[in-house]
């Protein structure tokens, strides 16, 4: 079934009832995707009571990859599992007894009778009830009993297990493994959930690039299987790719399919990342005060609260945003907040962006050793875009105190990591600081090569030096049926007809 995931839940903790006694196996299956729905749809207590067996036959909400079914069928944890597990509790569910008093992990029915399910359950349990310290042993163990098997459904929970574990290139290798089994097996819908851990653990790498490619496979893939669900949050990393780059356009495009479909399926967690794609775009243009705008009521409390796992991703943009649009009261709280979740593990450049957000909420005399912090930690993680945001920023700081001649090396800095990770948006701003600084930096005639995204400028540059598409795919680590598809939107915009003519278009432009 691909709709309303309350829908699904519902169906699926039937089915664990009735599925019991006779097939036990079918059972758990039925459960741990009802508790992914509860993940995808935001309703944390429901999440927690279904790992623990509390629900007496009808409790979930629906899901999305990680945690979440989305389309009402296995959907075994992608985007969320990762975002966000540690926030403290609200007012609204800190009385909940889902929530535990003291943090302790409540004794679960034990309905999970196969290993690696009960490791996964048991994981994530003591997570949602914050207590990360009892949840890196199960997880671990998933890990390691995934390096085995080959079924796509377990190797994307060994993938999910690795994201909760702040392991990317363990997240990125399961989801790899899971890909090819789908592709070996025809299976299109696990092919789509499959790319969407991939698309993922690229965003967390910070390779952007790559990410949109992979979502856009995933789109096509999702579509194909008639999974509208998983096609949104699809929908919502292109929009997140495209807010780096500074596409405005498919940032507005990718939100509002993602929108579309999450609003009417109850999708919270790929709605609150379509917001976030938004409103980082509004950021890369300029425009603070509505980022802020549209990222306050995601990342406070309230009604209009984002996913309980995704709104910490945001509230570096959040802090940036309330800071430039002269509003710094307004960010204080949540940088505290972030505080824990920088702590918790599971995101390797939250140590930075938390020393981002203290430098911009510091004194005048604290705020140097903020930053320097911030781009120390940067070096231990790499990431060219969040690096270049930690310099642009301490070189718009430093710029306003009159310290010239620091600030441009910093600004420089910045403009080189906008550049290389094809920022397109940010760079400009970048140049604009230089230029108020003193400087006037260079630019290339924009030519017909102007036309091509980021990645279309790779994959026609590697073209026009005679790479085939089978070895630039390999050089971009994205598929040939990728390349492909962007090189008919190359020739198309260029208006050639052969590599002979891209390569001769990109060696006059490159004089």
């Amino acid at each position: 079934m691909d709709g309303p995931v309350g829908d699904a839940r519902e169906s699926l903790l039937l089915a664990a009832s009735l599925l019991a006694a006779d097939a036990p196996e079918r059972a758990e299956a039925a459960y741990m995707r009802a508790a992914d729905a509860a993940w995808a749809a935001g309703d944390l207590a429901a999440c927690l009571s279904t790992l623990e067996g509390t629900d007496a036959g009808a409790c979930g909400a629906a899901g999305t990859a990680g945690h979440g079914d989305p389309d009402g069928r296995q959907e075994s944890g992608a985007l969320g599992a990762v975002r966000g597990l540690d926030r403290p509790q609200s007012p609204d569910t800190a009385d909940h007894p889902a929530f535990p008093p003291h943090g302790d992990v409540p004794p679960g029915r034990e309905w999970a009778t196969d290993a690696f399910v009960r490791d996964y359950r048991d994981g994530m349990r003591a997570l949602l009830a914050r207590r990360p310290e009892l949840a890196a042993g199960p997880l671990r163990r998933v890990l390691d009993r995934a390096r085995t098997d080959h079924r796509p459904e377990r190797l994307l929970r060994a993938a999910s297990a690795a994201l909760l574990l702040g392991d990317v290139g363990a997240a990125r290798a399961a989801g790899a493994r899971a890909l090819a089994s789908a592709r070996t097996t025809d299976s299109a819908a696990f092919e789509a959930r499959a790319l969407e851990y991939l698309a993922y653990g690229e965003l967390r790498a910070g390779r952007h690039a790559q990410a949109r490619a992979h979502a856009e496979e995933g789109v096509r893939a999702a579509l194909a299987a008639g999974h509208r669900n998983t096609a949104a949050s699809h929908h919502a990393m292109l929009a997140l790719a495209a807010s780096i780059e500074g596409d405005t356009a498919a940032v507005g495009r990718n939100a509002s399919a993602a929108l579309s479909i999450a609003r009417r399926h109850g999708l919270a967690q790929a709605a609150t990342l379509a917001e976030w794609a938004t409103a980082r775009a509004d950021l890369a243009r300029g425009r603070p005060l509505e980022a802020a705008d549209r990222l306050g009521p995601l990342v406070g409390a309230g009604p209009r609260r984002g996913h309980f796992a995704v709104w910490m991703l945001a509230v570096p943009c959040f802090v940036e945003a309330a800071v430039l649009a002269g509003h710094p009261q307004d960010a204080r709280t949540v940088v505290d907040d972030f505080a824990v979740w920088a702590a918790f593990g599971a995101d390797p450049h939250a140590p930075a962006q938390l020393a981002r957000c203290r430098a911009l909420l510091a004194s005048e005399d604290s705020a140097d050793d903020f930053y320097l912090r911030a781009l120390a930690l940067h070096d231990e993680t790499g990431g060219d875009f969040e690096r270049a945001r930690t310099e642009l920023l301490y070189g718009r700081w430093l710029r306003r105190r009159r310290r010239l001649r620091e600030a441009r090396p910093r600004l420089g800095a910045a403009l080189v990591g906008f550049e290389r990770c094809g920022a397109g948006a940010w760079a400009e701003q970048t140049r604009g600081e230089l230029r108020a600084n003193g400087a006037a930096p260079g630019r290339e005639a924009a030519g017909e090569l102007s036309l091509l995204t980021p990645q279309q400028l790779r994959i026609a540059r590697h073209v026009a030096e005679g790479a085939t598409n089978r070895e630039v795919a390999r050089r971009l680590a994205v598929s040939t049926r990728t390349i492909d598809y962007h090189l008919r939107n190359v020739f198309a915009a260029l208006g050639v007809r052969s590599r002979i003519e891209l390569a001769r278009m990109v060696d006059q432009e490159g004089r």
